[in-house]
C-alpha cells in the first residue's frame, strides 16, 4: 500500500528506503527535491534513477490538503479551512508579526478535551493528523505566500491549533522533527511551540526529547476550583501536578515554559487571581502571555474588559513575572480556534 512520503521524518524515510534496496544517501536526496525543490513528481527528479523512480511510485504518494474556503483580516492573519484526503475539515492559520510568519498549525481532527470557553472541541475527537497532514498545513501555507509573491517563508510554527497535541504524542514529535530538519523546511527549534493543556506523564517525557522546541501550558486558572470549572483535564491533573510537572521540565531542560492564560470576564480575571497565579509560579523561570478571549457564541462567556486585562498584566510585572498581553489576530474573523470548522460542519450537516 502506498503512503504519503510526508509523513517520514528524514530517519524513517532513510530507514524505509534502505529496507527497500536504496542507498543510505537517497532519503537526503529525496528531501532536497521535495522541500527545497518543490518538486512533488518522481519523474521530473532529474538526478534518481529509472529503477528507484519505478520503487518510489510504487510505494509512495505525496498528499496534501485543499483549501476548501479561506479568511483574510484586515490585520493580515489568514484563517484556511483545509480538506484532507478523507475529507475531514481542519483549520490552520497564518499571522504575520514584524519577526516573521507564524502559522498555528492543528493536530487533530476535533478535540476531546472539552474545555469549556473553546470552539475546537465544539466537535468531538474523530481521529489523530499524521504528521504529513501536519506538514501539509505549513507547506500549504508556503506555497499560498509564494503565490502572492511573498518572499519570506513560515519562519515559526505554535502546535497550538484544533486538538490536543500530547494526546497525539508520536506524530506531533515526527512533524516538529520534519520541519526543524535542514533538509526540509528548515525551522529552528527555538522557533517552534508546542502547546499542551496539561497532559502532565507527556510533559516529563517531553523534557527528555533532547530539542530546543518552546513548551506552553494552557493554565487559564491559578486554583483547582477555577480551573476544573473550564477545563474538565483538570478532574485528572490538577494545578499542583501541572505546577510540578513544569517543574520538572524546567530542571531537566533548563528551559522556562510558557503558561497560556486567556482572560474571560468575571471568571479568571480578577486581581485575586492575578495574586493566585504569582504565587503559584513565582519561583519558576516562568514566562505568562496573556491573551484576550475571542468569543464562542456557544458557550457564552466574555471577554476580559480592557481595563481588567490591563490591571491583571500590571500586577503580573509588578510583581516579578515575565508577561505579555497578546496582541488580538483575526477579530474581524471566525478567530477563536475551531470556530469556522464547527460552522462549517453545521452547515453541511444542515
Amino acid at each position: 500500500m502506498k503512503t504519503n512520503i510526508f509523513n517520514y521524518t528524514h530517519e524513517q524515510l532513510s530507514e524505509i528506503l534502505m529496507s527497500l534496496g536504496e542507498k543510505k544517501f537517497r532519503a537526503t536526496q529525496l528531501f532536497t527535491w521535495i522541500y527545497e525543490k518543490n518538486v512533488l513528481n518522481f519523474q521530473e527528479m532529474s538526478d534518481v534513477s529509472k529503477t528507484s523512480i519505478a520503487m518510489l511510485e510504487e510505494n509512495f504518494t505525496f498528499e496534501l490538503p485543499t483549501i476548501h474556503s479561506r479568511q483574510d483580516s484586515s490585520d493580515g492573519t489568514i484563517k484556511l479551512l483545509l480538506q484532507l484526503s478523507d475529507g475531514a475539515l481542519i483549520e490552520t492559520v497564518l499571522m504575520r508579526y514584524n519577526y516573521g510568519n507564524s502559522v498555528c498549525v492543528t493536530s487533530q481532527v476535533g478535540c476531546n478535551m472539552g474545555c469549556q470557553f473553546c470552539a475546537s472541541g465544539l466537535l468531538k475527537k474523530k481521529r489523530d493528523l499524521t504528521s504529513g497532514e501536519m506538514l501539509g498545513q505549513v507547506y500549504i501555507v508556503n506555497q499560498l505566500l509564494k503565490e502572492e509573491n511573498i518572499k519570506n517563508r513560515v519562519s515559526h510554527v505554535v502546535i497550538m491549533g484544533i486538538g490536543e497535541p500530547f494526546d497525539n504524542y508520536d506524530n506531533v514529535m515526527s512533524f516538529i522533527r520534519i520541519i526543524n530538519h535542514p533538509k526540509a523546511l528548515a525551522i529552528g527549534a527555538r522557533h517552534i511551540t508546542v502547546s499542551t493543556c496539561g497532559i502532565v506523564p507527556r510533559i516529563k517525557t517531553f523534557a527528555h526529547e533532547g530539542i530546543q522546541v518552546k513548551l506552553a501550558i494552557s493554565l487559564h486558572g491559578p486554583t483547582n476550583e477555577i480551573r476544573s470549572k473550564i477545563m474538565p483535564i483538570n478532574s485528572r491533573y490538577p494545578v499542583e501536578e501541572v505546577i510540578e510537572a513544569a517543574k520538572y521540565y524546567e530542571s531537566v531542560t533548563n528551559k522556562r515554559v510558557t503558561f497560556e492564560y486567556i482572560l474571560i470576564d468575571g471568571v479568571n480575571d480578577s486581581l485575586a487571581e492575578a495574586q493566585a497565579l504569582v504565587e503559584l509560579v513565582r519561583d519558576m523561570l516562568a514566562f505568562v502571555n496573556l491573551i484576550p478571549y475571542n468569543p464562542v457564541d456557544e458557550h457564552g462567556f466574555k471577554r476580559s474588559r480592557p481595563a481588567h486585562q490591563r490591571a491583571f498584566f500590571d500586577y503580573l510585572m509588578q510583581n516579578g513575572l515575565n508577561t505579555t498581553l497578546r496582541k488580538e489576530f483575526g477579530s474581524d474573523i471566525d478567530a477563536a480556534c475551531g470556530q469556522l470548522r464547527a460552522k462549517k460542519e453545521r452547515e453541511r450537516h444542515a
